[in-house]
């Protein structure tokens, strides 16, 4: 919630509370000092009523009434109101930092507003955006405070990713207004993953289109992008170590590298997805001896016979392979919809996997422990190249005598599965959840089953991130535990829209999706103030 204080005999009178933190100048002097101006205002937009010469300058000998609150997406947090003429971009100003580890946050703002970047320097001049870094390991990295005072601007942060927002803060004013507004912005996420998913293997996309969504998730502060690329309809991107499964429509690996590359440089990880045991069909292809096949022979579609030892092996040379092409922390193994596990009776129906899950696992042992050994055994396989696992709900199982590790965070996506588990469950056990609510946050092409493609109206009025199933929050206590969360885009019906048709439709549902991570509050705008919001900064 953005509150815009002034201090001392300002805040009483309005009743304004201080929000975050402290309503005083850097300096220590109130914020707002100065008397406003009651009269003779300019027309808004001019350089006057920015208290500006045409250059950019303050003018001397004037006075200003109290700055608003940036207009952002997300909102700032928190905005400590002063009296000035706020700043504005000149061909004359220059882009300072005071590290070099700046250097890209420094360019590419540079070249975003058309200012000179000048490097580490230890002057100041009229007009300078200051980029700073003070290093405390206690502090947030993505938190960052922004200054603008006496036609200057400061965003300092303990981690780049903190100046890199603050950079996206004063990016969005600029395009919006004009003017960034006099004051200090104090502002940080609410939750730490904040992400798309894009299902790259039913619907091919351009490394083009995928690195323009990049850039706009950069801008609007998201924090990841996920790759889910191969499934039952395709395998699309390049392999050295099993080329024979890879479609004709597929990314290379140097398209990759420029993807990844983007990413790192907007504080973006790249969350790579191979799903097994089950969507595995476009690896199946080419291996018909790993299908799964039941009792009568039949073969089960996208699922692999994880009884065969050549399945773990064919899987985990892909999940080595791509460790080097995906260096981000994260890694999603996928884990939901094994047809092993949507029978009624898993043992009878598929005997040879029942026979393997008492061999590794004792006489009691079921096709659900069987399955579970197999997501941690793959976790195993991307822990090693220090990655985070996640897998999607419906591949954690009740009770049976194998459990999934507990660093196996949970990718809440759906409540419809055989055995459904509510979410409280998964954090009653202390696990790590990620929320990707499907009744909110899937946008599932040609709208299959009771899918239809949600709207950014109803992820900004009704849903936060503790509403992981259905419309219903769990308990506040679990805050903590659910860690962020993540639109979908899913490509069932892949020519039921084009490129250019999923980027507009997902434009405001994204919008809202990062609104609701960055402050799950209720916000201060209205839905159609936000979407013309959203319309001035498009």
């Amino acid at each position: 919630m953005v509150t815009a204080v002034a201090a001392g005999a300002l805040v009483a009178a309005s009743g304004v509370g201080l929000g975050l933190w402290a309503a005083s100048d850097d300096d220590g002097s109130p914020a707002g000092s100065t008397a406003a101006s009651s009269a003779g205002t300019p027309a808004a937009g001019s350089d006057e009523a920015a208290g500006t010469t045409p250059g950019g300058s303050p003018s001397p000998g004037r006075t200003y009434p109290l700055s608003e609150a940036p207009r952002t997406i997300p909102a700032v947090r928190d905005h400590t109101a002063e009296r000035g003429p706020g700043w504005r971009p000149a061909k004359d100003h220059r882009v300072v930092v005071d590290d070099p580890a700046l250097a890209d946050e420094g360019r590419l703002i540079a070249g975003e507003l058309g200012l000179a970047y000048a490097g580490e320097k230890d002057d100041r001049r009229a007009g300078d955006l200051r980029l700073e870094l003070n290093r405390d390991g206690g502090a947030n990295p993505e938190s960052y405070t922004m200054t603008v005072r006496g036609g200057s601007v400061t965003v300092s942060a303990p981690g780049e990713p903190g100046v890199f927002y603050g950079t996206r803060t004063l990016k969005q004013e600029i395009e919006g207004a004009g003017t960034a507004p006099e004051g200090v912005v104090r502002d940080e996420p609410a939750k730490q993953r904040r992400g798309l998913m894009l299902d790259i293997a039913r619907k091919h996309y351009d490394a083009g289109w995928i690195e323009d969504r990049i850039r706009e998730l950069g801008d609007l502060k998201f924090n990841e992008i996920g790759l889910h690329f191969s499934d039952d309809q395709g395998f699309r991107i390049e392999s050295d170590s099993h080329p024979e499964i890879v479609s004709a429509d597929h990314l290379t690996k140097a398209q990759v590298e420029r993807i990844v590359d983007l990413a790192e440089s907007r504080h973006i990880t790249v969350v790579p997805e191979i799903d097994s045991p089950g969507h595995l069909g476009a690896v199946l292809a080419a291996h018909p001896d790993l299908q799964l096949r039941d009792a009568n022979g039949r073969a089960v579609r996208g699922a692999i016979d994880i009884s065969e030892a050549g399945a773990a092996e064919i899987v985990d040379d892909l999940l080595n392979e791509y460790a080097g092409l995906f260096p981000g922390g994260q890694w999603h193994l996928g884990g939901d919809e094994y047809q092993a596990l949507v029978v009624s009776d898993p043992e009878a129906s598929f005997p040879g996997l029942a026979a393997a899950a008492r061999e590794k696992y004792g006489s009691g042992a079921t096709v659900e422990d069987l399955t579970t050994g197999w997501l941690n055994d793959r976790a195993a396989t991307v822990r090693a190249h220090d990655r985070t696992p996640r897998a999607w709900n419906d591949g954690f199982f009740r009770g049976g005598s194998v459990r999934a590790a507990e660093d196996i965070r949970v990718a809440y996506w759906t409540g419809k599965e055989i055995g459904a588990r509510q979410p409280a469950e998964y954090l009653s056990e202390g696990r790590e959840v990620v929320n990707y609510n499907d009744e909110f946050l899937y946008y599932v092409l040609g709208e299959p089953l009771t899918f239809v493609y949600p709207t950014g109206e109803r992820i900004y009025e009704q849903w936060t991130p503790l509403v992981l199933r259905g419309t219903t929050a769990v308990p506040e206590r679990y805050d903590d535990q659910i860690l962020g969360g993540s639109f979908a885009v899913w490509g069932d019906i892949p020519g039921a829209q084009t490129q250019d048709q999923v980027a507009d439709g997902i434009r405001l549902p994204l919008a809202a999706t990062v609104q609701k991570l960055w402050d799950p509050d209720e916000p201060e705008l209205s839905w159609a103030e936000f979407r013309d919001l959203a319309g001035e900064l498009d």
